[in-house]
């Protein structure tokens, strides 16, 4: 480490200020300070010196992160192998089939390690092409802007890829990441400037752009030839019987996007932010609260032309991106409110828009999306409704 950091600091004077490569100043700063600790600290006030800064930040996300992207591709490969099984091939097809049969991995559903090398092959190239394209356009951005490149890349390039479909094409994951880098974020500002959420932008182009790559029962389990709904959509067809138990939803071995599946992955995930302080867990909570007063009141109100008002508030939460989207996604916190009261208010409304989505729209079953792009709209009005009443508050105590 040391020779490396020594070779660091003997190109800096290239990419300093009036040398040749001062433009691609953002691509060295990016290299250094993610291996190294940046050496420029405050002494002073009214600075805070803390240890914790925004790389080491996003790295705990990522971290936190990890439970997810591990079930992502342990449910894709079962998803696949089950299909396989199912369908009577003892084989896999593909680029895909030759390289796990070097491995001597076939098509064994009850093998964890068969099922997980599967599923990577999936989800890694993926997430490649999602690191590369949306590096691309942040490092562009940063040399153009003579700004530091965007940490906060690390959490969207891993969570674009959890929130689509295992089979999706690459060309489209491309698309998408950037018109999530460059309209949902870039044309903003930048880190800090948006008000959605870059990954859930992305997500939301395809679903309205390419429908049929994004959506219906032909995308969720990875095999050619093979279709499943997922249990929303099952749920939501009077015509279909629930195929899957709710533990099975809870731990995530149902068919779904890559990282949403999983409750109990999303769960470690929670924990893992709210005690390093990273994640709100007001909005978590006022998430769930939402989610189960308005789906009991559907509850209470009953249907009985539509079987989705008596999808109890325990289903809601482990179908669909529910939990996903309240631990990773609603409590971004450049994109959500940030007063306390506020964040209460955010997530209790997040909660009640998903269900009522997915009840009153039974075309569209899967809420959570939506619903948080909606409440990223409105966070800065919910946060000056409580700053303006804590201002009102405190001119009224000075008075007195």
């Amino acid at each position: 480490m040391k020779l490396l950091r020594q070779f660091l600091d003997k190109q800096a004077k290239y990419f300093a200020k009036g040398a040749k490569l001062e433009r691609l100043h953002p691509l060295y700063e990016a290299a250094d300070t993610f291996l190294f600790t940046s050496g420029k600290v405050t002494t002073a006030s009214p600075h805070v010196r803390d240890g914790l800064d925004l790389k080491r930040m996003m790295m705990a996300v990522v971290i936190a992160l990890v439970p997810a992207v591990l079930m992502a591709c342990y449910n894709i490969g079962l998803q696949a192998n089950l299909g396989l099984q199912a369908m009577g091939q003892a084989e896999i097809a593909g680029w895909r089939g030759a390289l796990l049969s070097l491995l001597s991995v076939g098509v064994e559903p009850h093998s964890v390690w068969a099922n997980l090398l599967h599923g990577a092959l999936y989800f890694l190239p993926v997430y490649i092409v999602t690191l590369a394209v949306g590096g691309l356009w942040e490092v562009l951005f940063a040399v153009v802007r003579r700004h530091e490149v965007a940490e906060g890349f690390l959490v969207t390039s891993l969570l674009f890829p959890l929130i689509l479909p295992p089979d999706i094409p690459l060309w489209l994951v491309a698309i998408g990441i950037s018109f999530g880098v460059v309209i949902g974020k870039e044309v903003f500002g930048g880190v800090g400037m948006n008000i959605l959420n870059p990954a859930l932008t992305g997500r939301v182009f395809l679903f309205f752009a390419y429908p049929a790559y994004i959506s219906g029962d032909k995308v969720w389990v990875a095999v050619d030839g093979l279709s499943r709904a997922t249990p929303l959509a099952e749920l939501a067809d009077p015509l279909l019987d629930l195929s899957v138990s709710w533990s099975q939803a809870f731990w995530g071995t149902i068919p779904g996007s890559m990282g949403e599946t999983s409750t109990f992955a999303c769960l470690l995930g929670a924990l893992i932010l709210t005690a390093t302080g990273l994640g709100a867990w007001r909005i978590m909570l006022g998430s769930v609260l939402g989610m189960a007063a308005m789906s009991l009141t559907f509850n209470t109100i009953g249907s009985t032309t539509n079987s989705m008002f008596q999808v109890t508030p325990l289903w809601h939460l482990v179908l669909g991106g529910f939990a996903f989207g309240t631990v990773f996604m609603a409590t971004d916190p450049v994109s959500a409110t940030v007063t306390e009261q506020g964040k209460w208010i955010y997530g209790f409304l997040i909660g009640m828009l998903t269900v009522m989505i997915r009840v009153v729209n039974p075309a569209f079953p899967e809420g959570m999306m939506l619903a948080i792009l909606f409440m990223n709209v409105f966070a800065p009005t919910i946060d000056r409704i409580f700053i303006q009443r804590n201002i009102k508050r405190r001119l009224l105590r000075h008075v007195e």
